[in-house]
This record gives structure tokens, sequence and C-alpha cells, in this order.
């Protein structure tokens, strides 16, 4: 039993290192770092290219390592993103720092090289002996593991207490408008917080490398076991995170002890911890004080007076708009739905196309869920498996015919999503998120590996309709299924539910106080977003004729939401563009560059991502406005406006004038709904 409490105690010490960068950077800076893990892959794997590639010394490899390069990083991350996410939402801060976690690991095998690392060192050497202690050995690793959590521990106590950069520190955290009005310069404290931060991101990452191993994957699970650690201290006690996180990393191995060996249950069970701590603590907070909020004693009364109001500007339009104008986000659409005759002379890019219509479909989940309902749920990809998985399980089981399986299966995907958007009613943004992301995981985990639909690792078949066999007619099957689901979200928008809807993204606390249900419109998107997904999952099963869980694991779902931000999460039109780029940029990069760069695209939808800090609409939308602009101004030349007709009464004392400067008319409000909504649309 020592044994096991040493080696969780080792385990638990890096989760403790990590979970206390995660709380620095969230409490002084007001950022959760999704990005943690896929940072700390970055470092340790320039540390494995330094230290067994070119066999350089362990510490001036480790020195190198953390003490150079992280920092250097972090000072570099935060002077291209994370200065930028100062004041932004809650919604735009997670989804930047998940697109820095999709481009960082295909960055660093760009460098360093993509070969699958079985092995990887600690930072003690080969030749160290283990000591005994009690009759139970302990490697040198967990002696520089344990030795690490002390230092961190006790050196940040003493700074964050003792010294004047542990009180500009605290000033931060206790009210950031405060301290700049006391002299302290907020961005230069940010940056000393989020270089220190990388640094022990690089630190956690090399040390848990010889255990969870050196890969995203093995860093995935070190942030996921992070997160947990976090929400048991309600994301600011450093304390409390720490004690969490041993106690978590005890528990972990010691549960080894007791399992079936060669057993998937036991499998499934270990790496199920972190969430089920979690969940717990979730559970518990909420029943104790009926809700929880990141936000929650954060920051002072004057931070929350000058905290930017919830702009949209997906809905900003002008006044002079014309007809033509509010069809003019179509053009891309129509050149979607083109594609598949385009490429009907070759097979190759018409699978590809067939295959970026039904992830198009999908990608109307993030229309639904976060473009119209502000919420970030990480859990869809494991909505599109389950359409696939439960469509395959109504065919074998039952014979239905494979289209009304795929719509039965989104059914019960719906209402699983009405109880999560049920019980995610009294949470925050972040810890919607992160509610999200533990569902995903745990139905990953549990659920997708059980044989019944895993089938030996070779998973459900799905056939496609007679008369859909060949590419052509089920790339147009797809499309239709998408206009379909397409008019039911404008429907949704246009719709009495829709203005809802849209007071209760824009603010949660003003549309109770005007009487709107927010329970009945987070229970509804929830319901929605969910059955879009499974429809486009049961599609894309349907494309490849196969339904496999492991093509929806959790975390290749932020590549998803990655994309769909990118292109526009609120324009119907980007949801199509973003699913053909993701299928035909894969093709284009394996046939024209070589192999090693076949990872260029995820890099640029991750930055597309980051980019959502300085241009929240997505390239469709802005790009769309900009041409549409000039287009506009070209028009104008050749056929001018007509001018306004004068206003009876309007030429007499005393009334107003009808138009603007220069004899411009003035857009009212009210005129401009129909525009308003059609330039959503586009």
């Amino acid at each position: 039993m020592l044994q096991y409490i040493v080696a969780g105690l080792a385990l638990g010490s890096i989760y403790a290192i990590a979970s206390s960068a995660l709380v620095v950077t969230f409490v002084s800076a007001g950022v959760f770092n999704f990005a943690f893990g896929s940072i700390a892959f970055f470092v340790a794997r320039f540390y494995y290219w330094l230290n067994s590639e070119h066999h350089m010394g362990t510490w001036t490899a480790g020195v190198l390592s953390i003490l150079v390069l992280a920092p250097a990083l972090g000072a570099f991350l935060y002077g291209a993103l994370f200065r930028h996410l100062r004041g932004k939402t809650t919604l735009v801060k997670l989804v930047a720092t998940i697109g820095l976690s999709v481009a960082l690991p295909p960055v660093a095998n760009l460098i360093f090289g993509s070969q699958a690392i079985t092995a990887a060192p600690g930072l003690a050497a080969l030749t160290d002996k283990p000591y005994h202690v009690l009759g139970t050995a302990v490697t040198t690793d967990q002696v520089i593991t344990y030795g690490f959590l002390i230092f961190v521990v006790l050196a940040g106590t003493a700074v964050l207490r003792f010294t004047d950069v542990g009180l500009r520190v605290r000033a931060m955290v206790d009210s950031e408008a405060m301290a700049s009005l006391s002299g302290t310069n907020p961005g230069r404290v940010s940056l000393g917080v989020w270089t220190i931060s990388t640094a022990l991101a690089g630190l956690a990452g090399i040390l848990v490398a010889p255990t969870n191993g050196l890969s995203p994957s093995g860093m995935t699970a070190l942030l996921s076991a992070s997160i947990a650690a976090m929400v048991a201290a309600r994301l600011r006690s450093l304390p409390g995170a720490v004690l969490a996180s041993l106690v978590m990393g005890v528990v972990t191995d010691v549960i080894q002890k007791y399992l079936p060996t060669n057993s998937t249950l036991s499998a499934a069970i270990v790496p199920s911890i972190p969430f089920a701590f979690l969940t717990v603590f979730l559970l518990f907070y909420v029943l104790r004080k009926g809700t929880i909020d990141e936000e929650a004693a954060g920051g002072g009364p004057l931070d929350a007076a000058i905290k930017p109001a919830h702009e949209d500007v997906g809905d900003i339009v002008t006044g002079d708009e014309r007809a033509w104008e509010r069809y003019f986000g179509l053009i891309p659409f129509v050149i979607v739905a083109l594609l598949p005759l385009f490429f009907s002379g070759s097979p190759y890019w018409l699978g590809l196309t067939a295959s970026g219509l039904t992830f198009a479909i999908t990608f109307l989940t993030f229309t639904v869920s976060t473009g119209e309902g502000g919420m970030l749920w990480l859990s869809q990809i494991i909505f599109a498996g389950a359409g696939a998985l439960g469509a395959a399980q109504f065919v074998q089981a039952w014979h239905v015919p494979v289209l009304l399986a795929i719509f039965l299966a989104a059914v019960v995907a719906a209402i699983v999503g009405a109880i999560i958007g049920l019980l995610t009613i009294r949470l925050g943004d972040l810890y919607v998120g992160l509610t999200t992301l533990t569902f995903g995981l745990l139905v990953e985990t549990l659920v997708f590996t059980r044989d019944r639909f895993a089938h030996g690792g070779i998973g459900l078949t799905l056939t496609r309709p007679s008369w859909a066999v060949d590419d052509l007619p089920f790339a147009y099957l797809s499309l239709a299924v998408f206009v379909i689901l397409a008019l039911l979200i404008l429907n949704l928008r246009r719709s009495t539910s829709g203005l809802a809807l849209r007071g209760v993204r824009d603010s949660t606390p003003a549309a109770r106080t005007l009487g709107l249900s927010v329970v009945q419109v987070k229970v509804v998107v929830g319901a929605i977003a969910a059955f879009v997904a499974a429809i486009g999952g049961g599609m894309q099963g349907l494309y490849t004729m196969s339904a496999q869980p492991s093509s929806y694991a959790t975390f290749a779902g932020l590549v998803w939401l990655a994309i769909a931000v990118t292109m526009g999460v609120r324009s119907i039109t980007a949801a199509a563009v973003a699913g053909i780029l993701f299928t035909l940029s894969g093709g284009l990069v394996t046939s024209y560059l070589p192999a090693r760069w076949g990872e260029i695209p995820a890099i640029l939808f991750g930055l597309g991502a980051i980019g959502v800090a300085r241009n929240p609409e997505g390239v469709v939308l802005q790009q769309g406005r900009m041409i549409r602009h000039q287009v506009a101004k070209l028009v104008n030349r050749i056929a001018p406006l007509a001018p306004v007709p004068a206003v009876a009464g309007a030429g007499r004392s005393g009334s107003p004038p009808t138009g603007g400067p220069g004899g411009q008319p003035v857009a009212h409000a009210g005129s401009n709904a129909t525009s308003a909504t059609a330039k959503v649309e586009s």
C-alpha cells in the first residue's frame, strides 16, 4: 500500500504544480488557460529534443527548457494573445485559449518532429538507483517532484506575502482597476505572471512525461486533473488546489491496487477519476449555494463598473443597405452548393466535398449553442458520436431505415442535451464549459469504450441508402439536410423565442428582470444543439459507412470549435464554408505538400480561433462585410441612392429634419430589424 501512496503523492505533486499555475493566472489575469496542456507538451518536447535527440545533459536541458524557453514562450504568448484578452468576455477568453491549445501541438511536431515517443525521460539520470524508505522504493524522479512542489509552494507563498512584487499581484487579484489607480502597471504584472505560469507548465510537462507519456493526449490528462483540482478550490484557493491535487493523485494510484488488471473497465475508470472529483465538487457547490459563477468574488465594484458591455458585432448594420446587399452573404453558400458538380469528375475531391458537407451540418451545432445561445459547450463531438453510434444501434437491433435511425438517435441526443441545459442553468460560462467537457470525457471513457459500440475496435457498420451510394447524390443529400437545419435555426432566430434567446445571451440578469424564462431558453438551446450535432455525426458515419467511437474524441471536438469560430460562429453560411475548408484544406496539403506539413490546417484553424480576441465575428462575416462595402461603393457610383421622398410637413417651422448631414436618410432602429436578421444570416 505504501508503494501506491508514494507514487500517488508524486503524481499529485505534479497535478499540484500545474493547478497552482492555473490558479495564479486565473485570479491575477482573469483567464482560464485551456492551452496549459499544450504549452506543457511544447516545452517537454523541446526538453526531449535537447536531452534525448541531441544528448545534452539532463540538468542543462532542463534549465534551457524551464528557465529559458518557457518564460520566453510565455512572454511571446502574452504579447501576441493574452494581453488582448483583458476586459473580454469569458466566452472570448475560453475560445482564444482553446485555439492556442489546438495550434501549439502541431507547431511542436512541425519543429521537433512528429514521431511517436513511447518512453520519455524525466529530470533524473537514467543511471540513478531508487532509494528505499520503510521498505518502499522511491525513485529519484519522485524525490525531484516532491522537492519542486515544496519549492513552488514555499517560494510562491514567500513572494506573494512578503515582497513588493507579491503585493502588486495581490492588488491585481483584489481589483485591477484600483491597482492601476495606485500606480501599479497591470501589463507588467500580467507579463510576469504569464512567464512564471508558462515555466511551471513546462516543469509539469517534463515531470509527468515519464508517467503519462510525451504526447498531446498525455498532457491533456494533466490539464484535466488540474481542472478538477481548480474546481475543488473554487478556481481561486491555492492551498485548496494543492490539497485536492495530492488527494486526487493518491486516489488515482491506490484505486489501481483494488481494480482487476487487464480489464477494459479498469482502463476506463482510472482516467475518469479527475472527472469524478470535478463532478462531486460541482454538485456540492451548487447544492450548497444554489449557483456557482467564476466571476463571484472576483475584482471590485470599480472593475465591474468599467467592464465593457456585450457587443454583438454580427448585428451592426448601416442605414443605407440595399435589398441586394441582404442576400450578398448567400454567395459563398451557392459556391459551396456547386462544388459537388464542379468535382463530379474527380472521385477524390468529390469525396472530400461530400465529407465536408457532413462536417458543415455538425458545425451548425456551434451556431446554435455558442452563436445563438452564447454558451460554450465542449461536448458537441460526443453528441455527434451519439448520433452515429445510436443510428447504428437502431439499424442493427430494430432494422430501422438508416435515415430514420439517424433522426431517432438525434431525438435521444436532444433529450440529453435538454437535461444538460437544465443542469447547467445555475453555472457561469466557465463552469458550463468545464461541466460539458467533463460530461464528454466521462461518456468517451465509460460509454464509448464498451464493446457494444467499439465492437472490437472496428466500430459499427452504417450503410447508405441505395439511391445515395455514390458520393454525388450523397453530397446533395447532405446539402439538403444542411438546408433543413439552417431553416430551423433561422426560424428560431426570427421567432419570439429567438428574441428571448438574444436577451438571455446579452445579459442573463436583465433577462430575468424582464420576466424572460432563462430555464426555457437554455433547455431549448441545449436540445436543438444536441439534435443538430447528432444529425451531423450520423451523416459523418453514413459517409464513411462506419460508426467508430475513436472518431469522436472529446478533445478532437476542440478542433471543430476552433474551425467554426475561425469562420464565424454566428453565421450559417460560415458553417458551410468551415466544413468544406476542413476537408479540402487537408486534401490540398496531402496532395501538394510534404508529409511533415500535414498539420498546417490545424495550426491555421487554431490561429484563427485565437483571432477571436480581435475579430469576434469570424472570417466569413468580416471579409463579406468588406467586399460588400466595396461593391456598394462601386454601385453607388454607377447608380446613386434615390433621394428620400419629402415627408409632409417637413418644411414647416419647428418640424425636425428627416435627413442627416448632407440630406442623407437616417436609419431608425425599427427599420433595420429585417436587415439585421439578414446580415446575421450571412
